[in-house]
C-alpha cells in the first residue's frame, strides 16, 4: 500500500493520533516496561484533550512545530510525529508512531523526513529523541536513519 500524504494534523485527526499512539506504545512496551509504566506513558502522551490542544497551537513557534500525520489515499491516519526546536539548532522528536500493521512500509521514514525538514526550516542542524527504554523496539529504525546513542535512551543525528 502506498503512502498518499504527509501533512499537518488538523483537529479532526486528534482521536486517530491518540488511538494510534496508544496502540504503538502498548505494542512496543507492554512486555518491556510493565503495566504501570505503560499506563504512565499512555496518560502522559495519549490524552485526547492534550492532543486536541496541541493541534490547536499553530506550528510556527520553534519549540513546538506541531503534529504531522501520514494518511493513506482514503484518508486513514497511519502514522504521526510531533516535534520542535526547543534549543537553538537542536530539533527534538516528541513522538513518532505508525500503525503496527504498517511498519516497514516507509510511513515512519516519511514522517521522520518531514519532521526533519520542518526542524531545519527553524534552524535545527541536529535532531534528538528520547526513548522510554534502552532496548526500545524503535532503536533499529532510528539507527538505520543515522541516529547514534548519546545516552542509553537518548539518540541524536545531524540533519
Amino acid at each position: 500500500m502506498l503512502l498518499a500524504d504527509v501533512r499537518m494534523a488538523d483537529p479532526g485527526d486528534a482521536a486517530a493520533i491518540s488511538r494510534l499512539l496508544a496502540a504503538a506504545i502498548r505494542e512496543d512496551y507492554d512486555s518491556l516496561l510493565g503495566e504501570m509504566r505503560v499506563g504512565r506513558l499512555l496518560s502522559d502522551h495519549c490524552s485526547l484533550p492534550r492532543i486536541r490542544a496541541e493541534i490547536g497551537i499553530p506550528g510556527g513557534a520553534p519549540a513546538w512545530l506541531g503534529w504531522l500525520v501520514a494518511a493513506d489515499a482514503d484518508g486513514t491516519v497511519v502514522g504521526a510525529v510531533s516535534g520542535g526546536v526547543p534549543v537553538t539548532s537542536e530539533g527534538e522528536l516528541y513522538a513518532l508512531c505508525t500503525t503496527p500493521g504498517r511498519r516497514r512500509q516507509g510511513v515512519g521514514s516519511a514522517l521522520l523526513a518531514a519532521a526533519g525538514d520542518r526542524m531545519r526550516a527553524h534552524g535545527a542542524v541536529s535532531q534528538r529523541i528520547t526513548l522510554p527504554a534502552e532496548s526500545a523496539p524503535a532503536l533499529p529504525f532510528f539507527t538505520r536513519h543515522g541516529f547514534t546513542a548519546l545516552t542509553p535512551v537518548r539518540l541524536g543525528r545531524a540533519l
